[in-house]
């Protein structure tokens, strides 16, 4: 795990969460799904002026309701007393009442009417006979405010069909004008400027737009889980707030700059200047972006001025980008470390090297006789795999393991940085894509072999955090890597059956059937991974 002591900023402890429950009341058109949604007040404490779903806080009067409410064999009493909260809410916001008499027919406007939204809710509805129907109101998402935020709420998005006959009306305290709009709708008029939403309401709505009607929403929602759980993270973006869920690119490295959340990592891509990561890691992007190398090469700088430093892969041979990696480091390398020798990677040693007065040793694996010509590479001392590679400043150990990974390339290497639970990865696992890997130099099975071999090494190490060559720092390092193994075994499922489809079919016939998902541009990459996944599955057939 990361050491306290390297974090870029001093920590403070979130507010703490309250529990809460939202409900998207949806309904069917001709156009499409709509859902109900209303203004909140321009005084409210949380999101004023934004438009929302109904909802609100969950009180004991809830979870003492659990009685007076029809219940699903399957939903967990968590479930059902977040299910009337939500109901209540929309009541007391809305006038909406998911009730049914005995003979099962909604609450009518007549009911409505007659109860108080003020007064105390389940007592109201049971004198009138009236039985919630925490059956039919299901759990979506699951979203927790984020961090930065002085109110917080741990709260279900859950989803119910309006009850037809009753028409929404605000209490004009909480919430004002009521309106049904489809999902689509609300984003393209939040984009104009005249329909603010927040950002797990936009999300949410993205999301929700690709269901054709309310019953395959409700058919998604029947596992009981939520579809997902979020608790998002924000940086700095052209000096603006962006914010993103776990599954978008820059999360982790906002996690890994700034694990409580303050909004102060930018994460614009720019190769001037290196990006502090922690105290003691640095990147410098060189300026090659391209289809293959996303924002450009992530050169890495380990240590301090006391320690000096270890350069991991410095990049091209860019004559600005290696002369800002000398000045950043004082010249006080004391090694440089390609993780492989393809031209993006490793030719910027020897400049780099030249303009260091002790001469740092590049340090690696050689090429292979398999390596394209441009990616030839020797270094001045071959690495071991498992060695450790340590540098000290005032008792403070900045300790690199190296791990051989062929795959990508035969002579790939990564390396854990131990104290910090870091892994630099090299090409080996990429931020946004998968990475290519071309026959001969590249190989499918070393590839996956090695997964697993950083998967092990994850684990025995505590390692939380996953520094790419290309692209932002990844989170949940094990995690990525299970999703990353499971890419391509299912891409290689996908080959195994073009093949057996068509026995006679050529390469190019296999790829418009196993890469129909990828943009046609992105075809003579993907023709290599290809050809890689063909030599694996007909070598694994002929060990058989």
């Amino acid at each position: 795990m990361t050491r306290t002591s390297q974090l870029l900023y001093p920590q403070r402890e979130p507010a703490p969460t309250r529990p809460a429950a939202t409900v998207l009341l949806l309904r069917d058109t001709a156009q499409g799904i709509e859902v109900l949604m209303t203004r909140r007040s321009m005084t409210a404490s949380f999101a004023p002026g934004a438009y929302v779903f109904p909802g609100g806080g969950i009180d004991a009067t809830d979870a003492a309701a659990h009685a007076q409410s029809t219940r699903r064999a399957s939903q967990s009493d968590l479930h059902l007393t977040q299910a009337i909260a939500a109901i209540r809410e929309s009541f007391e916001e809305l006038g909406v009442l998911l009730a049914r008499h005995a003979d099962g027919s909604y609450a009518s406007t007549a009911d409505i009417a007659a109860l108080d939204r003020q007064a105390p809710f389940a007592a109201q509805c049971q004198a009138r006979g009236l039985t919630l129907a925490g059956d039919q109101v299901f759990v979506l998402a699951h979203w927790v405010t984020d961090r930065d935020l002085s109110r917080r709420f741990d709260v279900p998005f859950l989803v119910a069909r309006m009850p037809e006959g009753q028409s929404p009306v605000a209490d004009e305290a909480e919430q004002f004008e009521p309106v049904w709009v489809r999902p689509a709708e609300a984003l393209a008029r939040h984009q104009a400027g005249n329909f603010f939403i927040i950002f797990p309401t936009i999300r949410t709505l993205e999301r929700l737009q690709h269901y054709a009607d309310v019953d395959a929403v409700l058919r998604a929602c029947a596992s009981e889980l939520p579809l997902w759980t979020s608790c998002p993270r924000a940086g700095l973006l052209g000096g603006k707030e962006a914010r993103y869920m776990e599954h978008e690119a820059p999360y982790g490295e906002l996690t890994l700059t700034c694990p409580d959340g303050q909004i102060v990592h930018a994460l614009d891509w720019q190769t001037a200047q290196p990006v502090a990561l922690l105290k003691n890691l640095r990147r410098l992007t060189a300026p090659n972006p391209g289809m293959m190398t996303g924002p450009g090469t992530n050169s890495y700088i380990v240590g301090d001025a006391d320690s000096g430093y270890i350069v991991i892969d410095p990049g091209p041979d860019d004559a600005g980008h290696i002369q800002r990696l000398y000045a950043a480091t004082g010249g006080r390398i004391a090694a440089i470390v390609c993780t492989h020798s393809h031209p993006d990677h490793s030719p910027g040693a020897r400049p780099l090297q030249a303009l260091c007065a002790n001469r740092p040793p590049i340090l690696g694996l050689p090429s292979a006789a398999t390596a394209r010509a441009d990616a030839q590479f020797t270094p001045d001392r071959v690495l071991s795999n498992k060695e450790l590679l340590t540098i000290t400043s005032k008792g403070l150990e900045h300790t690199l393991k190296v791990i051989f990974t062929p795959g990508h390339a035969a002579n790939h290497l990564c390396l854990l940085l131990l104290e910090d639970g870091l892994l630099f990865s090299g090409d080996h696992i990429l931020n946004g894509s998968t990475t290519v890997i071309s026959p001969p130099d590249g190989e499918m099975s070393a590839y996956l072999d090695s997964l697993d071999a950083l998967n092990a090494a994850c684990d025995e190490h505590q390692v939380d955090f996953i520094l790419p060559a290309h692209g932002y720092a990844l989170g949940a390092a094990q995690q990525a890597i299970a999703q990353l193994k499971a890419h391509r075994l299912k891409r290689e499922a996908k080959v195994a059956a073009a093949m057996q489809a068509s026995p006679d079919g050529t390469l190019d016939d296999w790829l418009a059937l196993v890469y129909e998902d990828t943009p046609r541009q992105l075809w003579p990459v993907a023709r290599r991974s290809l050809q890689a996944h063909v030599d694996r599955i007909l070598l694994m057939q002929g060990a058989d």
